[in-house]
């Protein structure tokens, strides 16, 4: 068995396959607000710890009994609609702090979570057209709200960790994670109110690839890398879309068909990893939710 990882919010929907997929090649301590129950039996390679992580000391604590070569940091609010605002920003924040400021000083490699919503496009008043298409992890982040705020500081928590402690960070941006058989994306009305990410998903086992290839070849500093499926889930063309609902395109704009409007090129190029689901199978796929314990 490989090295030991540690994965917060590793009972979240996304985080439990985050959780399996790394357990077939390291031990991975999951953590969560709560653990399953002392009864339980773990699955293969797998142990729980239940940690508040806005509590620095807890936290701290807990990076440095367990000593992991990589601290993979998924816990936190998923969006700005659940909570208030404050506490949104608040909790992400803290969590992101004390998670990397603790796997810095264990000289651990860190993947974390930030998001798409970085960019501002998503939850904003009034949807902005971006800037480029497809949009790189270059482009502008001016977001609106407390979520996406909270992942652009998130970020620059991890280059102040890279800067002094030297340990390598991935920022992972996912796009509107989906889940086998059940591709939430598909019922509403996605063109009028999937603008926020001009239409693009991710498949939560694609996820969990890009995570598992961070972990074992990490960058050198500190990398964002876009999450995303190769095309969008409306299956018409991406540019025509975009020139409806928008009304015209940017000037640097070169989609092509069904083209994701997320470039996924800087993480084929860092890691080697390209996106193998699309909704037109996995949404009809009949898998289940992995069993982290018995």
């Amino acid at each position: 068995m490989g090295s030991t990882v540690v994965v917060t919010g590793g009972l979240g929907r996304s985080g439990r396959w985050i959780v399996d997929r790394l357990a077939d090649d390291h031990e991975v301590v999951c953590v969560d607000l709560d653990h399953p129950g002392y009864e339980v039996t773990p699955r293969e390679n797998v142990d729980f710890r239940a940690v508040d992580l806005t509590d620095a000391g807890e936290t701290l604590d807990l990076v440095g009994e367990v000593d992991p070569d990589a601290v993979v940091h998924w816990g936190s609010h998923p969006s700005p609609t659940r909570y208030t605002g404050s506490r949104v920003f608040q909790d992400n924040v803290a969590g992101a702090y004390n998670v990397l400021v603790a796997a810095g000083r264990a000289g651990a490699t860190v993947v974390q979570a930030s998001s798409e919503s970085a960019y501002g496009l998503a939850f904003a008043e009034e949807t902005p057209l971006p800037e480029e298409l497809p949009i790189t992890e270059d482009h502008p982040m001016r977001p609106e709200d407390p979520y996406g705020t909270g992942k652009v500081v998130a970020e620059e928590i991890a280059d102040m960790v890279h800067r002094r402690d030297g340990v390598p960070v991935t920022s992972i941006r996912p796009s509107w994670i989906q889940y086998p058989g059940e591709y939430a994306c598909r019922d509403f009305d996605a063109l009028a109110d999937g603008a926020g990410n001009c239409w693009s998903y991710v498949d939560v086992r694609d996820v969990a690839s890009l995570v598992a290839r961070a972990v074992a070849d990490p960058p050198r500093g500190h990398e964002a890398v876009h999450a995303a499926a190769a095309d969008n889930y409306l299956g018409r063309s991406t540019a025509e879309a975009v020139e409806d609902h928008f009304g015209g395109l940017p000037d640097a704009c070169e989609l092509d068909g069904e083209q994701s409007a997320l470039s996924t090129a800087r993480a084929a190029e860092l890691f080697g990893w390209s996106p193998e689901h699309e909704w037109r199978t996995a949404r009809e796929e009949d898998v289940s939710a992995p069993e982290l314990w018995s």
